[in-house]
C-alpha cells in the first residue's frame, strides 16, 4: 500500500491560497473569495482535496449519463454527456466549504451555467425550490431556487483544468459555492423544480434546509422539524 505524499497529488496546494485577482479575465469570480477573511465561523483550510461520500461512488457508463432538468419549467431538458459537453462553458474561481469544517479555497471549476440551463428551461412563476438527485442510490438535496441562480452556480465536468474523478462527482456534479459542499450534489443526475421545500438525504437527517456557512448553517432550525424530532 503506498502512503499519501503532497508530491504526487495534483490537487495539493503547496503555495498560499489562489487569490481572484490573478485569474484570467474570462473566469467568474465568485464574490466570497473577495472577502478579508475567507473561512466562516468554524472552518480551517485544507490544501488537500478532501473525498467524502453519503454512501458509496455508483458506477457510471458515461454512454448511459443523461442530466434531466424538469418539474416547474416550460420546457423540459435531457442530455446525454456529450450533448452536455456541447453546451456554451463557463469558469468559475470559487471557494468551497464542507459541513465538516474544511475549506479547499481557490477552486477553478469549468462546466456549464445552471441559470442559463434554467433560462433555456423557463422557470415558472411558482417554482420557489429544487429537487437535486444524483445516481447514488437516489440521493437527493433541496436548494432554494434564488441560490441556483447566481451567477456563480454551475454543473461543473472539471475542476483545476482536469476532469471529475468519480471520487469527487464524476462525470458531472452541482457547485453552488456560497452554500455548504453538501448541497453541490455528486453525479447529478436531475434537477426538479417545485413550489415547496422537500428536504433531501442529509436534510432529513438533520443538516440545514439551507446550508449558508457564513450564517452557520449547519442543522435544522425550523420549528416544526424540531417539534417531531
Amino acid at each position: 500500500m503506498s502512503l499519501y505524499s503532497p508530491n504526487t497529488d495534483p490537487k495539493y496546494q503547496a503555495a498560499d491560497e489562489p487569490v481572484p485577482d490573478v485569474v484570467p479575465a474570462d473566469v467568474i469570480v465568485s464574490e466570497d473569495t473577495r472577502r478579508t477573511e475567507r473561512l466562516p465561523a468554524g472552518q480551517h483550510r485544507t490544501r488537500k482535496w478532501p473525498v467524502l461520500h453519503a454512501t458509496i461512488v455508483p458506477t457510471i457508463p458515461l454512454a448511459q449519463w443523461r442530466l434531466e432538468i424538469g418539474g416547474l419549467v416550460k420546457n423540459p431538458l435531457g442530455f446525454s454527456l456529450e450533448e452536455f459537453r456541447l453546451l456554451p462553458r463557463v469558469k468559475v474561481f470559487a471557494d468551497f466549504h464542507c459541513v465538516t469544517t474544511w475549506s479547499r479555497l481557490g477552486n477553478l471549476w469549468e462546466g456549464v451555467s445552471l441559470s442559463w440551463l434554467l433560462n433555456q428551461a423557463g422557470v415558472l412563476e411558482n417554482a420557489k425550490f429544487a429537487v437535486v438527485g444524483g445516481y447514488d442510490n437516489g440521493w437527493t438535496t433541496n436548494v432554494p431556487l434564488a441560490a441556483l441562480l447566481d451567477h456563480d452556480v454551475l454543473l461543473a465536468d472539471l475542476h483545476d483544468g482536469l476532469p471529475l474523478d468519480d471520487d469527487h462527482g464524476g462525470p458531472v456534479r452541482l457547485v453552488v459555492p456560497k452554500l455548504f459542499a453538501w448541497k453541490s450534489a455528486k453525479w447529478v443526475n436531475r434537477i426538479e423544480l417545485t413550489e415547496h421545500n422537500q428536504p433531501g438525504y442529509w436534510e432529513r437527517a438533520g443538516y440545514h434546509n439551507v446550508g449558508n456557512p457564513w450564517k452557520e448553517e449547519r442543522y435544522r432550525d425550523d420549528p416544526e422539524w424540531l417539534a417531531e424530532s
